[in-house]
């Protein structure tokens, strides 16, 4: 079995057909993207260049993790008073 290697220096495309479009998943502004699809109660967001937000940081196609920018919100936990 052989696999694709992960990381390539060519930029990615960018999926979006927003006009203008979108920052590309490489872009410092990536961020920016709109969303595609939201998953608040599992804390996540795809946006459409890709990128996968989470409330603990986001996954960013041919770079990989990034860590959080900012403090997310507290969430407590199962039987804290609200």
């Amino acid at each position: 079995m052989t696999t694709a290697p992960l990381a390539s220096s060519a930029p990615l495309p960018s999926p979006c057909g927003h006009s203008p479009a979108c920052p590309g998943p490489q872009d410092p502004a990536h961020g920016a993207a709109r969303t595609s699809y939201r998953c608040p109660e599992q804390g996540w967001s795809l946006l459409c260049n890709g990128v996968l937000l989470f409330d603990t940081g986001e996954l960013v196609p041919g770079t990989g993790a990034v860590g959080p920018r900012r403090p997310g919100p507290h969430c407590p936990g199962p039987g804290a008073a609200v």
